[in-house]
C-alpha cells in the first residue's frame, strides 16, 4: 500500500497544485479531503491553462478517480462552472466522484460570510465564499449535506426550515432575502447533474486501499491557516493539515504512509495576520513580480517574506513529513543575500518555538541566518548537480535545519522544471 498527502507547510499558496498535477499522473486516485472553492491552484496543461478550485488536480489523468471527499464544502454554482470549464476544454468528468456526506454552500452562506467579516473589528481576510458559515451550520447540525441536497423533498424540506432564520438575519442587516421556490429551482438542474458523480467516497477509498491503489491526498491551504494549529484567528475554518485526513476522508490513520510537505523557498502570505519574516521595498517587489504572487482565488497580492524555519519546524512537528518540495527556487535568482529565520527574539529573549498566542506572533523579530544568493538563470535546470553551488547550498541548508530531505524542487512553471529527487510511489531511488 502506498498512500501520500501533499500538505502545504506555509500559509498556503506554495504551488501544491503544480506538484500534485505531477504526482496525479502515478497515482491511481487523487483525493481532496478539505475546505472549499476558498483555495485555488493553476494547472498548466500542454498549451492551455485552468484554474482550479474544487476539482482535484488528477482530473486530466483519464485512467485516476478524483475524489471530493466528505471533509469539504462544495459550493454546486462554482463546481458547476468548474466542470463546465472542463467540459469546454474537452476534459472528460467520468472519473469524478463526490461524497454524499460532504456539506453544501448557498448562496446566503456568502452573504452571512462577508457580513460577518463586516462587523468584525479585526479582519481576518475572508475569501467571502461562504466557506465560514458552511462549517458552522456543519457544527450546529443545520448544515444541508449533499445526500440531501439532491434530494427534493429533503432539499425543499431544508429551505423551508433555514430561510426564515436566515431572512430574518439579513432583512436585519439590509440584504436581500431568499424565496424557498427561486433557490429550489435554481439548483434543480446542478442537483441533476452532481447526482451522476455522487459516490459513498469512503467505500470507494476502502475499495482502492484493498486493491492496494496508490492514492493522492491533495490538500488546501497551508498548515498555518489550520483552525486548531495556525495562527488563529487568522486561519480557515478547516484543518488543512496530515492528521484531518483520515477523519475527513473516512479511514484509519494507519493508512497514510507518507506526508510531502510543500515549501516554497520564501514566505508569502495573504490577508490579515502576524508575519515575522515580512519583508518590503524593492527585494520584496521583485520576488511578488517574478513569483506570480496574486492569488488564483480572490487576485490579492500576497504579502512576501523570507524563509521562516521556525515556522517551518513547527508545521514538521504537526504533519510529519517524510518529505519537502521546495518551489519557486527560480524566483529567488538574482538575490544577492538570501535570509532564513532561524529562531524569534522578544524583548531580548531568543527562542525557537512557535507561539500559540497572535500577540506574541506578532512581536517577533526574526533572528537570521544570511547565506549568498545565486545570479544564474536556473530555469533550465534538470537535475539537482546542475544547480549553482549556491541554489544547491540552500536546499541542503533547508533540509539540514528541517531535518527531512528535499525530494522534489522546481525552477520554473513548466511540468518539466519540477526535479523529482524520489520515486513516491515505488522503492525506487532518482539520483
Amino acid at each position: 500500500m502506498k498512500t501520500l498527502a501533499v500538505i502545504g507547510a506555509q500559509w498556503g499558496d506554495e504551488g501544491k497544485g503544480k506538484i500534485t498535477d505531477y504526482l496525479a499522473s502515478q497515482a491511481d486516485m487523487v483525493v481532496r479531503f478539505q475546505g472549499g472553492n476558498n483555495a485555488g491552484h493553476t494547472i498548466v496543461f500542454g498549451d492551455q491553462k485552468f484554474a482550479l478550485h474544487l476539482i482535484p488536480s488528477g482530473i486530466f489523468r483519464h485512467n485516476t478517480s478524483n475524489i471530493l471527499a466528505q471533509g469539504m464544502v462544495i459550493d454546486p454554482l462554482a463546481l458547476n462552472e468548474e466542470m463546465d470549464m472542463l467540459n469546454d476544454a474537452g476534459v472528460p468528468l467520468t472519473n469524478l466522484f463526490i461524497s454524499d456526506r460532504a456539506h453544501i454552500i448557498m448562496p446566503f452562506h456568502k452573504d452571512l460570510d462577508k457580513l460577518l467579516e463586516e462587523r468584525r473589528p479585526q479582519k481576518v481576510g475572508t475569501t467571502g465564499r461562504g466557506i465560514g458559515p458552511a462549517y458552522m451550520d456543519k457544527a450546529a447540525r443545520t448544515g444541508l449535506r449533499v445526500c440531501t441536497f439532491i434530494d427534493s423533498v429533503g432539499f425543499k424540506n431544508y429551505l423551508e426550515t433555514m430561510l426564515p432564520f436566515i431572512n430574518d438575519a439579513l432583512k436585519k442587516a439590509a440584504k436581500n432575502t431568499y424565496k424557498v421556490q427561486e433557490l429550489f429551482d435554481l439548483f434543480k438542474p446542478i442537483r441533476n447533474r452532481l447526482s451522476n458523480h455522487l459516490a459513498d467516497t469512503s467505500s470507494v477509498i476502502h475499495d482502492a486501499l484493498k486493491k492496494n491503489e496508490r492514492i493522492l491526498f491533495e490538500g488546501a491551504q497551508g498548515t498555518m491557516l489550520c483552525l486548531d494549529h495556525g495562527t488563529y484567528p487568522f486561519v480557515t475554518s478547516s484543518s488543512p493539515a496530515a492528521s484531518s485526513i483520515p477523519l475527513n476522508v473516512g479511514m484509519p490513520a494507519r493508512n497514510l504512509t507518507s506526508v510531502l510537505g510543500i515549501v516554497k523557498a520564501y514566505t508569502t502570505r495573504v490577508g490579515s495576520g502576524a508575519f515575522p519574516t515580512e519583508i518590503t521595498g524593492e527585494t520584496a517587489d521583485a520576488i511578488a513580480t517574478k513569483g506570480h504572487e496574486f492569488g488564483t482565488t480572490t487576485g490579492r497580492r500576497r504579502r512576501i517574506g523570507w524563509l521562516d524555519i521556525v515556522q517551518l519546524r513547527y508545521a514538521h512537528r504537526i504533519n510529519g513529513f517524510t518529505d519537502l518540495a521546495v518551489t519557486l527556487l527560480d524566483v529567488l535568482g538574482g538575490v544577492d543575500a538570501i535570509k532564513l529565520c532561524v529562531a524569534y527574539e522578544v524583548d531580548g529573549e531568543r527562542f525557537e518555538r512557535f507561539p500559540a498566542d497572535h500577540e506574541t506572533l506578532k512581536h517577533c523579530k526574526p533572528v537570521y541566518e544570511t547565506l549568498p544568493g545565486f545570479t544564474e538563470d536556473i530555469t533550465d535546470v534538470r537535475n539537482f548537480d546542475d544547480l549553482p553551488e549556491n541554489a544547491q547550498n540552500y536546499l541542503n541548508t533547508i533540509e539540514r535545519l528541517i531535518g527531512v530531505p528535499v525530494s522534489i524542487f522546481s525552477v520554473g512553471p513548466d511540468r518539466r522544471a519540477t526535479i523529482i529527487r524520489k520515486s513516491f510511489f515505488t522503492e525506487e531511488e532518482i539520483s
